[in-house]
């Protein structure tokens, strides 16, 4: 009797377990991240951002420098401005951070960034539309060891790196009242303006989101080419066999 209990016990947990994920997230709102990978001029301000700002702590080691030449970039320009360690324009984006030392600082090593675009994806968006809200949504938090918080990684141990750029963030509560119900609903107000306008940092933000999108798959936009091309081809020799098929069979019937 027991067992069989505890039986239908583990069968319930394993039916009803996804759900119960799928239900933890639904509550973390996400904003659409203007993506557009045919947009060389916003891939190449996201690339310098990305190297300016993320690639102190954060590792992007499956991607070599060399591979931004498919966004318009020549090898002495982005020797020129994007390469500063000394390292070879075929080198992977590496840094020289010590994870063991990074975990102690910040509690975790900081996530390699290659895949995070798509590694981040999940029932709320896209990974592109978490990035966007994530580094959008930093806030002053007193009580956190690095004094910030986020709405959408809660208790985050990454530092807000662009904090002098968006400014300081503060969550504020306000009442909602309606028919019957009031609630109490949490905000981000900018209370310290930083050195870029709100929409400004939003643009900035899109075009590094917009790198790490391309930097999650370099080839997809060649790889989205060469499908049509193939469909095409398929959709041709498809024709080309029906016809011959119709040409073989039309004397045996």
């Amino acid at each position: 009797m027991v067992k069989n209990m505890n039986l239908k016990k583990l069968i319930a947990v394993i039916l009803f377990a996804p759900s119960l994920v799928f239900a933890a997230g639904d509550h973390i709102k996400l904003d659409k991240a203007p993506i557009d990978l045919k947009d060389e001029a916003s891939l190449q301000r996201g690339a310098r951002h990305f190297v300016n700002y993320c690639l102190n702590c954060h590792s992007a080691s499956y991607m070599r420098f060399n591979r931004l030449r498919d966004i318009g970039l020549t090898d002495q320009q982005i020797t020129d401005n994007l390469v500063f360690t000394g390292v070879k324009v075929g080198d992977l984006m590496k840094v020289a951070m010590d994870p063991k030392e990074s975990k102690v600082w910040f509690g975790a090593a900081p996530p390699e960034l290659s895949l995070i675009a798509r590694s981040r994806a999940s029932e709320a968006g896209s990974g592109a539309d978490w990035l966007y809200s994530y580094l959008r949504s930093f806030y002053r938090d007193a009580e956190r060891p690095t004094g910030w918080n986020n709405t959408v990684f809660p208790n985050v141990g990454m530092p807000h790196v662009l904090w002098e750029l968006q400014g300081e963030q503060v969550m504020v509560e306000r009442k909602v009242q309606g028919p019957g119900f009031e609630k109490t609903e949490h905000a981000l107000k900018l209370d310290k303006p930083g050195k870029m306008s709100p929409v400004e940092y939003d643009q900035m933000v899109a075009d590094l989101v917009n790198y790490m999108v391309f930097m999650a798959e370099p080839a997809r936009s060649s790889r989205t080419t060469i499908g049509i091309f193939v469909l095409l081809a398929l959709s041709l020799l498809f024709i080309l066999a029906y016809a011959l098929k119709k040409e073989y069979w039309k004397d045996v019937h």
